[in-house]
């Protein structure tokens, strides 16, 4: 490991050396070449990304979108009815007073349980 810490092993120090103004001509000697390209130019107003027309009417364009976005959701919402969607579609019509009935009605049963229970383990 002693040879990588020596000095006449390493190469001259990059900065013993005077330094180059930048755009000088590279060590190489080389220059890349460029590749021609024509310039771009702006022709025009720009476009819509999927739009055939220019002169289409932003609002109408918005409004088919809206509609087309629509009819998606109503066909996936009809397609992916499963188990859960139609029990909460039935709790969502249930009304406040139902649902109050409902959870009196089970406590009540529970209420009943207890007591039959209690009522069983004193014999």
């Amino acid at each position: 490991m002693g040879n990588v810490c020596s000095r006449s092993a390493n190469k001259s120090d990059p900065f013993s050396q005077p330094g180059r103004v930048l755009g000088s001509a590279s060590t190489s000697g080389q220059t890349p070449a460029k590749a021609s390209t024509p310039p771009r130019v702006a022709r025009g107003p720009g476009r819509t990304l999927g739009g055939g027309t220019s002169s289409g009417d932003a609002g109408d364009a918005r409004a088919k979108a809206a509609e087309a976005a629509q009819k998606r959701a109503e066909a996936m919402s009809a397609a992916n009815k499963g188990k859960y969607s139609k029990q909460l579609e039935e709790q969502k019509k249930k009304t406040q007073q139902k649902t109050l009935e409902e959870a009196s009605k089970d406590a009540l049963a529970a209420r009943q349980a207890d007591q039959n229970l209690k009522a069983r383990q004193w014999d």
